[in-house]
């Protein structure tokens, strides 16, 4: 059953000794059945990603974020491993690679939280250390 929840993500992006931090904030719908959480919210421009719908699923064993839309790609984060994923936009596709150095995460029947520390490369030449915090709770109905 879906659920009506808050998201809440902060995407921690560095390159060389600088960092970026984004903050985001946005409702969303989630799920958790047999011990898979599902979460699925609309991308905005505060993201850069307006027109595009992102999924994350939780699994025992890994995380796969899907973006659908004007941007599509399919990262698939396990702890430990490098994998590739196509990234697509109006102007061009890229591969790029995922290396998931570590994934920490706890969700339940009405929401939960994960942190993924991970690297992205470009041509085998690591172009960004990322740590993405996502938060999920329940969205609280007001009477009005």
């Amino acid at each position: 059953m879906l659920k009506d929840v808050i998201i809440n993500m902060k995407n921690i992006h560095g390159v060389d000794e600088s960092e970026d931090t984004l903050d985001f904030l946005t409702d969303g719908y989630y799920s958790h059945e047999d011990g898979i959480s599902c979460i699925s919210y609309e991308e905005s421009d505060v993201t850069g990603l307006a027109g595009t719908r992102t999924s994350v699923i939780i699994m025992p064993d890994r995380i796969v974020v899907d973006r659908d839309g004007r941007i599509t790609s399919r990262m698939e984060f396990r702890e430990g491993e490098k994998s590739e994923f196509l990234y697509s936009t109006p102007y061009g596709k890229a591969t790029m690679g995922l290396r998931t150095r570590k994934i920490d995460k706890k969700f339940g029947e009405s929401g939960g939280h994960a942190t993924i520390d991970y690297d992205i490369d470009v041509e085998h030449t690591v172009f960004a250390k990322n740590k993405l915090i996502l938060d999920v709770k329940p969205e609280l109905k007001t009477n009005a």
